[in-house]
């Protein structure tokens, strides 16, 4: 028993050093996906799709777990609370950890199909280049958004596998396309502003640290406001099922460039925590149609 206790505080350790709230977004993305391209969800009434989401979470899990060993001097320096860098869990445990989730994740894969498998090592290959120290993808705003952006697409393309059924397209593609670009050009510049102590002190080249806080908030506002505004016309005329997710982005839009311009500079958590709402939400309100079974041919 004691073992087993053990062995549970060191997995929960490790699921918070992954970061809960992302685990549980990119979940949502994978079923929301799989919703949308399966009205009323019945392509997660199965023993293959639950197989598939489990697959992919671990995956996540791994990318996640490896990028907390990786950011280690970082988080320290930012004052993060998370176990690596609080001292609660080791790197080595953490490692041993992911490359379990890893294996895991590549025999669920494996099991569930190569439509799976691809996508799926494609994600865990990124992961590792984008924490690497050989690559460290991480490193460069760039290149930090590249790597988002088809872990996005590879998500919601992982979705459509996992649902088996792909009745309706135009809705998941505008939906997979407005919510990764949330993703890619506003997620990765919102992260960085609680961190760009740390960044600054081990070399990474991001927007924040070279261009400073001014233009990276104004950045981060405008992508914001497009990605919002194009999301809105898109559903408007082409998937019209869509039209209260992409209301509930634009306005997200509107209150992050507001956090943004008009927010206290010492409010650096802010923007992410904006920008992670904002598309729990969108995710929530779409899957929720999806299941309700409204029409989305």
């Amino acid at each position: 028993m004691e073992n087993s206790g053990s062995v549970m505080r060191l997995l929960l350790l490790c699921l918070r050093e992954a970061r809960i709230a992302v685990q549980v977004m990119f979940a949502l993305r994978l079923v929301t996906a799989a919703a949308l391209s399966s009205p009323g969800g019945r392509g997660l009434a199965s023993w293959p799709a639950l197989l598939g989401i489990a697959a992919w979470s671990c995956a996540v899990f791994f990318v996640y777990l490896l990028n907390g060993v990786t950011d280690i001097d970082e988080d320290r320096i930012n004052g993060s609370q998370r176990p690596i860098a609080s001292g609660l869990l080791t790197p080595r445990q953490a490692i041993v950890v992911a490359r379990g989730a890893a294996l895991l994740a590549l025999v669920c894969a494996a099991v569930h199909g190569v439509a799976l498998l691809v996508p799926l090592v494609a994600l865990m290959l990124l992961g590792y280049g984008y924490s690497a120290p050989s690559f460290a993808w991480k490193s460069r705003t760039g290149t930090a958004m590249a790597v988002v952006l088809a872990s996005g697409l590879l998500t919601y393309f992982a979705g459509c596998v996992v649902a088996q059924e792909a009745s309706s397209r135009v809705p998941v593609l505008v939906f997979a396309a407005a919510m990764t670009a949330w993703m890619g050009l506003v997620g990765t510049l919102a992260k960085d502003f609680s961190d760009v102590e740390g960044d600054a002190a081990a070399g990474r080249r991001s927007v924040l640290v070279t261009r400073g806080q001014a233009v990276a908030r104004t950045l981060c506002g405008a992508n914001a406001l497009a990605v919002g505004a194009a999301f809105a016309v898109c559903a408007a005329f082409l998937a019209p099922v869509l039209l209260w997710p992409a209301v509930i982005v634009l306005l997200g839009a509107v209150w992050l460039a507001g956090t943004l311009a008009y927010g206290e500079k010492g409010s650096t958590r802010r923007p992410y925590q904006v920008f992670m709402i904002v598309q729990h939400a969108a995710h929530t309100a779409a899957l929720v149609l999806a299941v309700q079974g409204e029409r989305v041919a």
